[in-house]
Order: C-alpha cells, then structure tokens, then sequence
C-alpha cells in the first residue's frame, strides 16, 4: 500500500506549498534531533522530511496524488517486480491517457520559489552561554531585488506567454506503437516548465528576482545554550527564486573551552588543588563562581584526594526546549591533595618530627594487625 505523505505531515491533499512548508516547520521544531533525543522522534523525523520532499517535487507529488508511491522503486506490497518498472509511473500514465487528453498534464511551474535555510556560527564563551547574549551578526543572503521587486523584469515590462508551449509549460510529441498513439510530454526547453519568458530581464538581478546582499541581523541568545545548539530566525534566511518567501536563519553555538570549569549538561565541573598540610588540618578558602563572585568552601580536617564536594543549584541554567529556564545544575568540585617536591631543611625538619611522632618514620605496609592493603601477605 502507498504511504499516505500528506497524513504524515498532518495536511489536506490540496494543501500548497505554504502549507507544507508550515507543517513540516511546525513538526521539525518538536522533532529535530538537536531538540528531541527520543530515537523514535528521529525516526518520525525521518519520515515527515520524506514526506515534505515528495510532496515538494511536482512530479513525485505527481505520483502519489494517482495512488502510487515514487519511492516504491516500481515493487508493491507483495514483493514481486513490477512489469512497468523500467518506466516511470508518471510515463506509463502520460503514454496511454496524454498529458492534456487525460487531464493529468503537469502545467507550468511558479517562477516563485521559496527560498533555502541559511546558517551561521556564533562563538561565545561558557560566561556568555550562562548569561545569554543579544548581538548583531553580519550575513551575506540572498535579499529581493529592490530594481524589479522579485518578477525578474526590467521596470515598466512585464512576463510573456511562451510562444513554444503556449504558457502550458510543457511540450507533447505524439508516436505510433502497438498500444496504438501514444502522447508524451517533457518540460519546455524555452520556457524550462516555467509557461512564461521574461523579454527584458531586470539588469539589477538578471530576471532571478533576488540579488546578493550583506546586512545586520540581531539575535538574542538565551541563557543555558550549549555547543551545537541553534537559534532559529524564521524570515532571515535567502530569499527564493522570482522573489520567493525567504527561508530561516539558524545560528549555531560554539561554546569556547573554558580556562577553570568544565561543563557536562547543566553541570559545571572545577579541580581545586589543595595543599596536604590544609587537607590534614582543614580550610576554609574563596572559591571562584563562574560568574565571578566567590564563595566560602569549607574543608573538613583529614579531607582525601579525590573527594567530590557538590555546591546545589551553582552550575548553568537549564534550558528547556521552549526556551524557558527552569533552573540550575550543580557545581562539582574535585579535591585534588598536592605534595610538596621541594623542601628546604627546616621544612624537611619538621616533616621528620611529624611523621616520627606519628610513628611514620617507615611506612608499615602490612601494619601488624593485618588490616593493611598488604596484611595478608604478611601472616
């Protein structure tokens, strides 16, 4: 059985190009990877970006408003080859019906086009990513042309029928066989599908409607953004063919390394080197938050390398898929207890008086009771 295109995108048979382009937007905005991780949202995505390419392509359209599927490649749902595989559906129908004897002729395409997505790269700093930004970006799109106001023509002329295919915008050539006379059609090669020529092209835009353009774009970052994200701009993007609806412009986050913390998610992550003498007898130090303000951080005595101390509620914002915050991650601190490699002979003094009062003079690994990492290779 055909897949039903238009269902999975949730419009009506006789839906336009607006329309699809609405629907597959307002679908892509709740499936696209980058927002939704589900893998059955990015198999749903899969199928509406199929569906909105076939019913885009006139011809595929074409096909699946007669019942067909044009990406079947010709085999049903039985399996089996189908015998008119070699031709395509479009072809076999036009051979035996014609295009304008069977009412299914193409017809002349829209000069209108719309216009293709653009996108640019922002970096910001993992500051910035916290706070948001609002900055103005260049871009260099394609903009309407401001001589012809999108219709290609030179000012004060207009479009013309084309005299090759009479403004249908395709041809027909009529053969004999043994089906009888069969009638084909092609795209015209004057008017390449359009049904119109343009005389006297605008000399600004060359009769495309559009023309090439650098200019100042604002865009508001929201706080919580992370690499690889994007802030889509709808209406930025290159403007289409014959002046055409322009297409969105999405920026994209390029999150910068940062010197001190580490991010993983809405997790920041910081190493705080600790000298062993304020591990054994315990501190209370500044520590540094990322937006610049500090801290107390207490130390218990006897504090180990490789303790983890979380601070709640002090990493990023959390940002969600609509665009609100709702709250913050948590800022995790790694205890890392550092050893001198140079003392003086006062301090290596001291060291021996400690370590000879603790009865540490020489390491027992098997600490006679057993319970050493090496007691029992010791019994």
């Amino acid at each position: 059985m055909a897949r039903d295109y238009y269902g999975i995108l949730g419009v009506e048979q006789g839906a336009d190009a607006a329309e699809l382009k609405r629907a597959y937007r307002r679908l892509a905005r709740e499936l696209h990877p980058d927002v939704n991780p589900d893998p059955a949202a990015q198999e749903r995505f899969a199928e509406i970006s199929t569906a909105y390419e076939v019913l885009t392509d006139p011809e595929k359209r074409r096909i699946v408003d007669l019942g067909g599927d044009p990406l079947d490649n010709g085999r049903g749902g039985g399996g089996g080859a189908d015998p008119f595989s070699a031709f395509g559906f479009g072809d076999i129908m036009d051979a035996f019906f014609g295009g304008a004897a069977g009412g299914r002729g193409r017809g002349p395409r829209s000069r209108v086009q719309p216009g293709a997505d653009a996108l640019i790269r922002m970096q910001l700093t993992l500051e910035e990513c916290s706070t948001g930004v609002q900055r103005e970006l260049t871009v260099d799109t394609a903009v309407l042309c401001t001589e012809c106001g999108g219709n290609g023509c030179a000012p004060g002329t207009s479009p013309h029928t084309c005299e090759t295919c009479a403004g249908r915008g395709e041809i027909q050539s009529v053969q004999r066989s043994f089906l009888g006379q069969v009638v084909t059609s092609r795209p015209c090669p004057t008017c390449h599908g359009l049904g119109q020529v343009i005389p006297d092209p605008c000399r600004q835009c060359a009769g495309d409607g559009r023309v090439r353009s650098r200019r100042s774009v604002g865009v508001r970052i929201p706080a919580g953004v992370a690499d690889g994200m994007r802030v889509r701009l709808a209406g930025q993007g290159e403007v289409g063919a014959g002046g055409g609806p322009a297409g969105d412009l999405y920026v994209e986050v390029e999150e910068l390394p940062h010197e001190v913390f580490q991010r993983e998610g809405s997790d920041l992550h910081v190493r705080l080197p600790l000298p062993m003498t304020a591990a054994a007898l315990g501190a209370t130090l500044p520590l540094p938050m990322l937006d610049g303000s500090s801290e107390e951080f207490h130390l218990e005595p006897g504090t180990q390398g490789g303790t983890l101390r979380t601070l709640r509620g002090k990493g990023m914002p959390r940002l969600r898929s609509t665009g609100r915050i709702d709250g913050h991650g948590d800022l995790v601190v790694h205890v890392e207890v550092t050893v001198p490699t140079k003392l003086d002979k006062e301090q290596t003094e001291l060291l021996r008086q400690l370590a000879k009062l603790r009865g540490e003079e020489q390491p027992d690994l098997a600490q006679k009771n057993g319970h050493g990492l090496f007691g029992r290779l010791f019994r």
